[in-house]
């Protein structure tokens, strides 16, 4: 039997605790510097909840 889902790492866990603190964080520790992180920087600068989701939404769907 095959998984279709993704399996959740200890370190996924980790990183959405620390978006939950500062969303541009998550994002750094999933991505690195890059467009992603700066897009999240401006997200959270206009608000906090549309930073978060976008940090919650790319440790999702990174890997």
């Amino acid at each position: 039997m095959s998984r279709t889902a993704s399996t959740v790492t200890f370190a996924d866990i980790f990183r959405v605790l620390f978006s939950i603190l500062l969303p541009p964080l998550g994002v750094f520790l999933q991505v690195g510097f890059g467009l992603h992180f700066w897009l999240n920087i401006v997200l959270t600068l206009l608000g906090y909840i549309p930073g978060l989701v976008h940090a919650v939404w790319i440790i999702a769907t990174r890997r």
